[in-house]
């Protein structure tokens, strides 16, 4: 099942790593996206910190997409959090029936 969007919660500057919730019906499901993996998903180097909450809400249903998938594909272990790196994402973008475009409905 699809997990479906929740909150934004932000830039994490020790791991590099942008944070986010989605919801696996009433359950909350902790997620990040690695700064090199929304990169790699931009198709950019080098994003600065201040520009990744803009950078994230570009990609949003992207990173969604490849959130809701990990997820599905994971053993179900209640607490389990979803960590997307760059080896999601060039897999996803290898397998356009996978990865949803940036900025179009899922």
């Amino acid at each position: 099942m699809p997990l479906s969007r929740d909150k934004v919660l932000g830039h994490d500057d020790e791991r590099l790593a942008f944070r986010f919730t989605m919801l696996n019906g009433s359950e909350t499901i902790e997620c990040q996206i690695s700064d090199a993996a929304m990169d790699e998903l931009a198709g950019v180097k080098g994003t600065e910190i201040a520009e990744r909450q803009s950078q994230f809400l570009s990609l949003r249903d992207a990173i969604e997409g490849i959130a809701s998938e990990l997820f599905d594909a994971a053993p179900n272990i209640r607490g389990l959090a979803v960590r997307i790196f760059t080896k999601h994402v060039m897999r996803y973008k290898g397998s356009s029936a996978s990865l949803p475009s940036p900025g179009l409905p899922m």
